[in-house]
């Protein structure tokens, strides 16, 4: 296969799968064939095919899980009026929550607790692991074996993030209401539902209340940090940390 063709079977791809395409997975289409194209190969390809659309309304990005094709974001807001659905709303608490456990993971829910002031709502951790953007990743070596939570490689893909090092200082951070492009993005600052709300009264909720994690950088030691954890590894399996 001549390098013109494969940009276009890679385009082809890049269009169609509504998802990041891994390397490999671009190899694998063309295992069995003659002159299948090595790794080196597909990504001189995914390369031409970012250069083609250097001046469209597309472009090619690289998140944790690959490839994919995906609108600039200068458009995106002017799209987004073509779908009759109203967007996802998540609520400040949220945000704080999952911003928490993406720059000082793992921790426990009582670290994030201890951090921001007030209790973390059930529903604010449903929400974030049915949405794939965290899971549970081991367990602290303390009484009741707290849960500790990280972020997942899908979080990395929804907020167009390479890898953890992509997240921006947490010092730039200096209000969650409106995180900076390359964080959350696509994710409306505005009240949530019941669901993600806290109690009445707490902090949180108050109108123009601070947030708290700007002053807590992601070195800075949890409350049990001397408790040795237990995590677990690819397969299932625990390993002591």
């Amino acid at each position: 296969m001549n390098p013109d063709e494969l940009v276009q079977y890679v385009e082809a791809a890049l269009l169609c799968a509504g998802r990041p395409v891994a390397v490999d997975e671009f190899v694998t289409m063309f295992e069995g064939g003659d002159d299948a194209p090595d790794r080196s190969a597909v990504r001189d390809a995914i390369a031409a095919v970012a250069e083609r659309w250097r001046d469209r309304a597309m472009e090619v990005t690289e998140v944790a899980s690959g490839f994919r094709a995906q609108i600039r974001k200068e458009y995106s807001q002017a799209i987004a009026a073509l779908w009759q659905e109203r967007p996802v709303r998540y609520s400040r608490a949220l945000l704080e929550t999952l911003a928490l456990i993406a720059y000082r993971q793992p921790i426990s829910r009582g670290e994030i607790e201890e951090v921001r002031g007030v209790s973390v709502s059930s529903s604010i951790m449903k929400t974030l692991v049915e949405r794939e953007w965290v899971r549970v990743v081991g367990h602290r070596e303390a009484p009741g074996r707290p849960a500790l939570f990280g972020t997942t490689r899908h979080f990395l893909d929804t907020f167009n993030l390479g890898s953890l090092e992509s997240l921006p200082p947490l010092a730039d951070l200096k209000d969650l209401e409106e995180p900076p492009p390359d964080l959350f993005t696509g994710m409306a600052e505005v009240p949530a539902d019941d669901a993600d709300k806290e109690s009445p009264g707490t902090e949180a909720d108050s109108p123009g209340a601070d947030v708290r994690v700007e002053a807590h950088t992601p070195d800075t030691a949890a409350p049990d940090a001397a408790a040795p954890i237990r995590e677990t590894d690819a397969y299932g399996g625990e390993r002591s940390g």
